[in-house]
């Protein structure tokens, strides 16, 4: 019996419903319940057996008002020289991809110098700049000074480590944000030059929008380390951050244990703030990436066609020379696809 395309398609049998058998991992289950008895074990001996904890001590310190001030130049010290490495990292990053030979080896050199040298040595030097140039003269070269200005009365120890913590940092950031611009193709640019952009309408709106899906992650990561590093600016002396004033307190209450305690809640804190932040600048630039395209729908229903010859056929036909009978094309525009 001969199907025609006017009864529609033809009813299959409805197969077998699959018996899907979830697979079972008992280690897995094991070793996530010796997880939690470890973890369990763990905070029940610092609640209970190691009175060095002293957790009456951290709730006192944890909101005294030297803590949260000490909170407060922490996060301006970070944001400060965050701020002033991603600028400094952009132009370095620039430099490095510059056809300028003299340029390139300008911003290596700098590299080499701020990723090889420890930043806590780097803090030390900083910390020494009053002792080394007592004062700034300005003038005209080989004659008398017009103005003088002692260095300690122009750069205070905070602003110091601002300046030590973000040279340092921008070392770092220029290898980032080379890698984000170089991620992205170079057609990318040709074409803007094509379309008459000049260099920085091509960077702003071409390059760097897509460079930042590549530059975000780690630049998130660059802050939190930096938050961290703060730590370190006792080096230059600073004294007023986080680390530096929980220290000082455990001097005099001779409770180190407690105000590290302490320290490390609000480094905790303010981390998973920054993670937050991150995860949704991740987001926002990663908009339209790894995301499944539309299926195409087929130009001709599969029901519609039919083959040559066969009664009730819906297509035209032609004959050629030799006799033999084809079918003409259902579409009759370029790219494909029915009308």
């Amino acid at each position: 019996m001969t199907h025609s395309p006017a009864d529609g398609p033809v009813q299959h049998a409805e197969p077998a419903p699959i018996e899907a058998i979830k697979l079972r991992h008992p280690w897995r289950t094991v070793f996530a319940v010796v997880l939690i008895v470890l973890v369990g074990i763990f905070v029940y001996d610092a609640a209970v057996n190691r009175p060095v904890y002293n957790w009456a001590e951290v709730g006192t310190y944890v909101f005294d008002t030297r803590i949260v001030s000490a909170i407060g130049y922490t996060l301006q010290l970070t944001v400060y020289s965050m701020i002033i490495a991603i600028v400094l990292g952009v132009a370095l990053a620039v430099m490095r991809l510059s056809p300028n030979p003299v340029v390139r080896v300008v911003a290596w050199v700098y590299l080499w110098i701020f990723r090889g040298t420890p930043v806590y040595v780097q803090l030390t030097f900083w910390g020494l700049v009053p002792a080394i140039y007592k004062s700034i003269e300005l003038g005209i070269p080989f004659t008398d000074a017009v103005v003088t200005i002692a260095t300690k009365e122009l750069l205070s120890f905070f602003t110091l480590a601002v300046i030590g913590l973000a040279l340092n940092e921008a070392a770092y950031m220029a290898e980032i944000v080379r890698a984000g611009l170089l991620a992205v193709d170079k057609g990318q640019d040709e074409a803007a030059t094509a379309l008459g952009l000049g260099w920085w309408h091509t960077m702003t709106r071409v390059v760097l929008p897509q460079a930042m899906r590549v530059i975000i992650p780690p630049t998130g990561n660059e802050v939190i380390s930096m938050l961290k590093t703060t730590s370190l600016v006792t080096a230059v002396p600073f004294t007023l951050e986080l680390y530096t004033r929980s220290r000082d307190i455990a001097a005099v209450t001779y409770q180190p244990v407690p105000m590290l305690i302490v320290a490390s809640i609000w480094y905790l804190v303010i981390t998973s703030v920054l993670m937050v932040g991150q995860y949704y600048l991740e987001k926002h630039f990663a908009k339209g990436v790894g995301q499944r395209p539309d299926i195409q729908r087929p130009s001709v229903a599969t029901a519609s066609i039919t083959v040559v010859g066969e009664t009730g056929s819906e297509h035209a036909t032609y004959t050629e020379a030799d006799g033999r009978t084809n079918i003409v094309p259902p579409h009759s525009g370029t790219g494909g696809g029915g009308r």
